[in-house]
C-alpha cells in the first residue's frame, strides 16, 4: 500500500516537473513479455516504473546498486541485479519469463556516454530468443539532459527537460539457425542490435530543417560555438540562425515561394546559412557543381528552371569562374556581398526584435514533405539530372546515420567535401549542426598538403572523404597528423585496398567505407565499429526496404532497388524543365533503381558487384569493368586506374584501360588475373598511359571523358 501511494506521488510529480509524454500503446497481454529500452540516465528504470501500466521485474546492473539513492528508488519495485557478461545472470532472467512476470532490461546495459546507441549485450536477445517473449521496445528521450546522466561534462544540462517515452509496436526474436549455442547467441545479439537501432530511427520527430535548427539550438544553447570556416571565425547555434534568417529574408525578396534559387558557393558558413534561410522562406536552394563545366551546369539551370544564382565575387574571383557565369544563359547573379549591403533598418528589427525571438511565428515553418534542396547527379555516365529532396528525406537520412553511429557533442568533423556533393551536405554540413558536434568546412578536398594540418591544427575527431582523396592525404600527411581521429569514413566511390591497408598502417585507422546515392539522400548502408566488414560496404540503415532483382548475364547478386523515408521527392529531367518525375522502378512506384549490382550476405552485409551500366558485352560475356579496375590495382596498387569500352565489330565490344603506369602491360595483367582467379576475358585489350585520371568535382572519376578518350584513341 505504502509503495502504491509513493509511486503516485512520485508519478504525479515527475509528469509536472518532466512534463513526460507518452506515445504509443501497449499490446494486449502476453504470457511472455521482455520491455527492453535505450539506456540515457540513471532516471530510466525509475520512468519506466511509474509510466509503464505493467508489475515488472526490472534487470539492473550489479553498478547501479553501489549508489545509495538509486538503491533507495529501487526500493520501489521489484528488480534484479546482474551482470549483463554472466551466462548465469541470463538463467535467472529466462525463469522470471518463464514464471509469466513481465521484465525491463537495457540491452546496452550501462548507461549511454555518447547520447547515441551503445554496445547491445548478447544475453537479453538470447533470452528473449530461447523464451519466445514479445518484446515491447520503448525508446526514451531526453533523459540524457538530465544531471542524472553519464554524458561529456560539455553537454549542457538541464534540471528538469522534457522527457518522453515512445512505445513501438511488440515483436520477436526468433531462435537463430546455428552451429553452436555459441553463434546463436551471436546472431540473436545482432538481431537485437538492429532491433534498438530500429526504434532509436523510427522515433524520430517530424520537423522541417529550419525546425531541427531551433531545436537543436534548444537542446544545446544558441550560445554554443559548432561552426567553423576558412576565415576562422567560429559561429554559435545563434549566430548561424541569424545568418539564414537574415539572407533568407534578403534573397526571399528576390525569388518567388517555390522557387528553386542556385548556390553557386564554397564550403563557407553563409552558404550552410543560406540552405537553411531558403526552406524557412518557402524556397529551395539548388546546390550547383562549381567544378562543372558550362554545359553541365547551364543543363542544371534548365532542369530545374532556376532563373536566379547566388554567388561572391571574392569566390568567383579566386575560383577564376567568370568566364562561366559570363557564358550561361536566362539567368540573373546575385552577389552575396550585394545582398549584405542590401538590409536595412527595418531588416534589422524585423530580425532582432521578432525574427529571432519567435522564429517560428515569423516564418510559418511548412511541411517537412516540401522541397529543401535540388542536388544535381555528377554527370559521370550522362548529363545531370536535379534530385528533389525533402525535408523529410534529408532528416532522416540524418536519423539513420545518427542511430548506427555515435556522433556526439565532442566531435568535431573535417568536411572538405563540397556542399554541392549529397555526401558533403548530409554527413558533413547537417549532421555535425543538427546534432551538436562541431563542424569545419573547408573549400577544396584537393588540398592534400593542407587538410591533414587541419585535422591536426582544428584536433578534428571524424574525417570524410573519397578513396582517391583519403589516398592523397595519407600520402602527404605526417604519421602524427590524424592523431585524434576516431572515424574516417568513406564514401562516393569504391574503397581502393591500397588505401585501406596505408591509413591500417601508416595510422593505425580503419577506414568505415559506406555506400549511397544522391538519390536517397544519400547514406544507404555504411560500416560502423559494432558491425563492420572488410570488402563490403557494411548493412542497410534502418527503415531502408530492398529488393534484388536478377540481371540476364551476371551470376552473383541482382540489381538494387531500394525504398525508404530517405529517397528523394523526384527528379527533374533536361527534356521536362520544371516537371517533377517521382521515382518508380519495376517493384513498383515509390521505388528507386540503384543501378548498382550488389550481394548481400547472411548477417546483411552488402558488397556492390558493379553498376549494370559499367558491365562490357564481349564476345557475348558480361564483364564488370570495376572487375577490370580492380584486377590493373592487383598488379599496379600504387597507380591509378580507369576502365571504359569502345565499340568492336568482331567482339560486340572492347575494354580500354586507361592507366596512370606507365610500365603496365597485358602481360603483367595476365599473370595477375592467373594469380586471383580473374577470368581471361577481363584482361583488357589496349592499356593507355596517361598522366592522371579526369576527375569530377566530388572525386568520382569522370567516366563520361574517358569514353571519349577511348573513342578517339
Amino acid at each position: 500500500m505504502l509503495r502504491t501511494l509513493l509511486k503516485t506521488i512520485l508519478r504525479i510529480a515527475a509528469s509536472l516537473l518532466f512534463r513526460v509524454r507518452m506515445q504509443g500503446q501497449i499490446p494486449g497481454r502476453s504470457p511472455r513479455l521482455l520491455v527492453v529500452a535505450n539506456h540515457e540516465s540513471f532516471l530510466d528504470g525509475l520512468l519506466l516504473g511509474l509510466f509503464l501500466p505493467l508489475d515488472p521485474v526490472f534487470v539492473v546492473h550489479t553498478g547501479v546498486l553501489g549508489n545509495p539513492l538509486f538503491k533507495a528508488v529501487l526500493s520501489l519495485v521489484d528488480y534484479l541485479a546482474v551482470d549483463p557478461t554472466s551466462p548465469m545472470a541470463m538463467k535467472k532472467v529466462i525463469r522470471l519469463i518463464e514464471a509469466g512476470r513481465p521484465v525491463v532490461i537495457f540491452p546496452e546495459g550501462r548507461i549511454t556516454t555518447t547520447g547515441s546507441l551503445m554496445k547491445t549485450y548478447d544475453g537479453p536477445a538470447f533470452v528473449a530468443a530461447k523464451t519466445g517473449a514479445t518484446i515491447l521496445p520503448v525508446r526514451i528521450d531526453g533523459a540524457a539532459r538530465t544531471y542524472f546522466s553519464r554524458l561529456s561534462a560539455h553537454v549542457p544540462r538541464r534540471l528538469f527537460p522534457r522527457i518522453s517515452l515512445s512505445i513501438l509496436p511488440s515483436t520477436h526474436i526468433p531462435m537463430p539457425v546455428a552451429g553452436s549455442a555459441r553463434q546463436r547467441r551471436r546472431k540473436a545479439g545482432e538481431e537485437m542490435r538492429r532491433l534498438m537501432q530500429e526504434m532509436i530511427f523510427a522515433t524520430r520527430p517530424n520537423l522541417t530543417l529550419f525546425e531541427t535548427l531551433l531545436d537543436a539550438a534548444r537542446i544545446q544553447g544558441r550560445s554554443r560555438r559548432l561552426l567553423e570556416d576558412l576565415r576562422q571565425t567560429e559561429y554559435s547555434y545563434r549566430d548561424l540562425i541569424k545568418m539564414s534568417l537574415a539572407l533568407g529574408r534578403l534573397s526571399a525578396r528576390q525569388s518567388q515561394p517555390g522557387e528553386s534559387v542556385g548556390l553557386l558557393l564554397p564550403n563557407l558558413a553563409p552558404t550552410l546559412a543560406l540552405v537553411f534561410g531558403l526552406s524557412a522562406h518557402r524556397r529551395t536552394a539548388a546546390m550547383l557543381n562549381y567544378t562543372a563545366g558550362v554545359d553541365g551546369i547551364q543543363a542544371a539551370l534548365t532542369a530545374a528552371r532556376i532563373r536566379t544564382i547566388i554567388t561572391s565575387r571574392a569566390f568567383v574571383e579566386q575560383a577564376k569562374l567568370g568566364d562561366k557565369l559570363a557564358a550561361l544563359e536566362n539567368v540573373r547573379i546575385l552577389w552575396l556581398e550585394d545582398l549584405r549591403a542590401a538590409l536595412s533598418i527595418g531588416d534589422r528589427l524585423w530580425l532582432m526584435l521578432w525574427a529571432l525571438p519567435f522564429p517560428g511565428l515569423a516564418l510559418g515553418l511548412g511541411s517537412p514533405e516540401d522541397p529543401a534542396v535540388v542536388l544535381f547527379t555528377s554527370g559521370s555516365e550522362g548529363k545531370p539530372k536535379g534530385v528533389v529532396l525533402s525535408h523529410r528525406a534529408l532528416l532522416a537520412n540524418v536519423a539513420q546515420i545518427r542511430a548506427v553511429v555515435d556522433f556526439s557533442i565532442d566531435d568535431k568533423i573535417l568536411n572538405a567535401l563540397p556542399l554541392f556533393h549529397s555526401f558533403g551536405l548530409t554527413a558533413g554540413g547537417l549532421l555535425p549542426v543538427l546534432t551538436g558536434a562541431r563542424v569545419f568546412l573547408y573549400p577544396s578536398p584537393l588540398h592534400y598538403r593542407v587538410i591533414p594540418e587541419l585535422a591536426y591544427d582544428r584536433n578534428c575527431t571524424v574525417l570524410l572523404g573519397t578513396s582517391t582523396f583519403l589516398g592523397n592525404y595519407a600520402k602527404f600527411a605526417h604519421p602524427y597528423d590524424f592523431y585524434r581521429l576516431r572515424y574516417v569514413i568513406a564514401g562516393a566511390e569504391k574503397l581502393s585496398p591500397s588505401v585501406r591497408d596505408l591509413w591500417f598502417e601508416k595510422f593505425g585507422l580503419r577506414i568505415l567505407e559506406g555506400y549511397g546515392a544522391t538519390e536517397t539522400a544519400p547514406v544507404l548502408a555504411v560500416n560502423t565499429p559494432m558491425a563492420y566488414r572488410s570488402g563490403t560496404v557494411g548493412q542497410f540503415l534502418p527503415g531502408i526496404q530492398t529488393t534484388l532483382l536478377p540481371v540476364p548475364g551476371i551470376a552473383s547478386g541482382g540489381m538494387l532497388h531500394v525504398k525508404g523515408p530517405n529517397l528523394m521527392s523526384g527528379y527533374l529531367r533536361v527534356e521536362d524543365p520544371g516537371l517533377l518525375h517521382p521515382p518508380a522502378s519495376t517493384v513498383g512506384e515509390g521505388w528507386y533503381e540503384t543501378g548498382d549490382v550488389v550481394e548481400v550476405d547472411d548477417e546483411g552485409f552488402v558488397k556492390i558487384v558493379g553498376r549494370v551500366k559499367r558491365f562490357a558485352k564481349v564476345a557475348g560475356e558480361m564483364v564488370s569493368l570495376e572487375s577490370v579496375e580492380k584486377l590493373a590495382t592487383s598488379a599496379s596498387p600504387h597507380a591509378s586506374h580507369g576502365a571504359t569500352t569502345r565499340t568492336d565489330p568482331s567482339r560486340g565490344e572492347s575494354i580500354l584501360l586507361f592507366s596512370t603506369d606507365p610500365d603496365l602491360t597485358r602481360e603483367t595483367l595476365q599473370a595477375a588475373a592467373r594469380t586471383g582467379g580473374w577470368p581471361e576475358i577481363a584482361v583488357p585489350r589496349r592499356i593507355i598511359p596517361v598522366d592522371g585520371l579526369p576527375l569530377l568535382g566530388t572525386g568520382k572519376t569522370d567516366y563520361v571523358t574517358l569514353k571519349t578518350w577511348a573513342e578517339g584513341a
